[in-house]
C-alpha cells in the first residue's frame, strides 16, 4: 500500500521562504507524476503545483506562480516544493500527491492515499 511522508513546513513571516519535501513508499516513484495540494481551514483541498515523472513539464495554481518551484529527485524518490516570498493567503495544511489524473490544472485522483500533510503558517 502507498504511503506519503510530508515535512518541511513551519510558521514563518511573509516573505520569507520554506522548502517541503516528500517521501513515499510502496509505489514507484520514477512512473508517476506527482503534486503539492494544499488544504486552508474551511476550504476544499486545491492543487498548487504538479509535474510528470520526468520532472520537464510543470503546472502551477496561478497565484503561487514565479514563488513556488516544483521539483524531483527521482534517484532519492523525493519530492521537492520549493515556497519563497510566502503570503499569509499561503497558510494551509500542504500534501503531495502520487495518483495525478491531469497535470494541467493539478487534479488528484480521488484515490490518492493522502498523507498527514505539512502545516505551513505565514504571519502579516
Amino acid at each position: 500500500q502507498a504511503q506519503l511522508w510530508e515535512s518541511g513546513g513551519g510558521l514563518v513571516q511573509a516573505g520569507e521562504s520554506l522548502r517541503l519535501s516528500c517521501t513515499t513508499s510502496g509505489l514507484t516513484f520514477d512512473r508517476r507524476a506527482m503534486g503539492w495540494f494544499r488544504q486552508a481551514p474551511g476550504k476544499e483541498r486545491e492543487g498548487v503545483a504538479c509535474i510528470n515523472r520526468y520532472g520537464v513539464r510543470t503546472y502551477y495554481k496561478d497565484s503561487v506562480k514565479g514563488r513556488f518551484t516544483i521539483t524531483r529527485d527521482n534517484a532519492k524518490g523525493t519530492l521537492y516544493l520549493q515556497m519563497n516570498d510566502l503570503k499569509p493567503e499561503d497558510t494551509a495544511m500542504y500534501y503531495c500527491a502520487a495518483e495525478i489524473v491531469a497535470i494541467d490544472g493539478c487534479l488528484a485522483s480521488s484515490n490518492n492515499p493522502w498523507g498527514q500533510g505539512t502545516q505551513v503558517t505565514v504571519s502579516a
